[in-house]
């Protein structure tokens, strides 16, 4: 089993690091809007959740690609598009049970989390420990399935 990206969504303070470290690695510019990772804020409960792809297992994303733009990467794990391939159809976002495939418009190119070739700079610069990438193991796997549910429910209108 490989090393996944494991979420503490009670541990982030919303401070947007991993946003920032995310765009200056893809786009060597410190600019939120053309980052791979989101931070959620919901006021009203106090709390701040980073939002990216969890690299499904049964990507929704894959299945939609009309050209197969979108294939798991078997050194990283990551779901990684194709741009050459890719027709910029943008089925892939729709797909996203979490919205975590997005269009840049600057470069004209579908966009999301391809774990940085192994090295995602998120997790290895988030200060509080909400984001880590760690070996795969069956706990880590349970956790992130509960989390990625709980996004579904909200994201889905479940609550």
């Amino acid at each position: 089993m490989g090393k996944i990206l494991v979420l503490s969504p009670e541990k982030c303070t919303s401070c947007r690091t991993c946003e920032l470290a995310c765009s200056f690695q893809h786009e060597r510019e410190f600019n939120p809007i053309r980052s791979r990772v989101n931070v959620l804020t919901y006021e009203e409960a106090g709390i701040s959740v980073p939002i990216m792809c969890l690299q499904c297992d049964n990507a929704a994303c894959v299945k939609v690609c009309p050209v197969g733009a979108i294939t798991r990467n078997e050194e990283t794990g990551a779901m990684v598009i194709n741009q050459i391939r890719c027709i910029k159809c943008k089925m892939c976002i729709n797909a996203c049970p979490f919205g975590c495939t997005g269009y840049d418009s600057i470069n004209r190119s579908m966009i999301k989390c391809d774990l940085c070739d192994g090295d995602p700079q998120c997790a290895k610069n988030c200060p509080s420990g909400a984001i880590v990438f760690r070996e795969g193991n069956t706990a880590n796997l349970s956790k992130k399935k509960i989390i990625a549910s709980k996004f579904k429910e909200i994201f889905a209108g479940g609550n």
